[in-house]
């Protein structure tokens, strides 16, 4: 699968689709729709179930080097309001504050990141450090592994600084009871 074709795939689902359109409508800074909502649309595409089966909520990165939580809170409830009408679970997180909340929630380190690829780069399996981005010369994915695993329905672990196997294997159990044609590989890669 090439990135053309995973974009053509991901922007099937109309929330997808509109979370694109008012990303691009709002012009936040180093926005992406990333990881599970894409991911999970493609392999709904490819087992022929409906575009939105499994999909719990719908995940926007943006970076902002304000990291106070009334600037995040204030997109938030911003692109909340403007998403209402598609009747989904919007998650909207400012890349910049993540090292401040994370390491208190999960337990686990997290350096401060740069922008919000780095983010991606850090998600808990390479099947999921995949992004799109509305851009004014057309949409961006960005996928620093590839999009085989995706194509090939393979889920693969991401060790890195804050990679857990115990959050590994219970997201990597609900997918495949949601998609039991997909390959787990163990948290340790094999």
């Amino acid at each position: 699968m090439d990135a053309d074709e995973f974009l053509g795939i991901a922007l099937r689902n109309p929330v997808n689709d509109a979370i694109a359109g008012e990303l691009s409508r709002l012009a936040l800074p180093d926005a992406w729709i990333v990881s599970g909502c894409l991911v999970q649309t493609a392999w709904n595409v490819l087992t022929k179930r409906a575009v939105d089966h499994g999909i719990n909520d719908y995940d926007i990165f943006y970076f902002d080097p304000d990291t106070s939580w009334q600037a995040e809170n204030a997109v938030i409830r911003q692109l909340q309001r403007r998403l209402a009408h598609l009747g989904v679970e919007i998650e909207v997180r400012n890349q910049a504050r993540v090292h401040l909340w994370y390491p208190r929630k999960h337990g686990l380190p997290y350096p401060a990141l740069h922008c919000s690829t780095e983010g991606i780069d850090r998600f808990l399996t390479r099947t999921t450090q995949v992004g799109i981005r509305p851009t004014p010369s057309g949409d961006e994915v960005y996928a620093p592994g590839g999009l085989d695993d995706i194509a090939d329905m393979i889920v693969r672990p991401n060790p890195g600084p804050n990679f857990s196997a115990a959050h590994y294997e219970a997201k990597a159990t609900r997918w495949k009871t949601l998609w039991p044609e997909l390959t787990v590989l163990a948290a340790d890669g094999t």
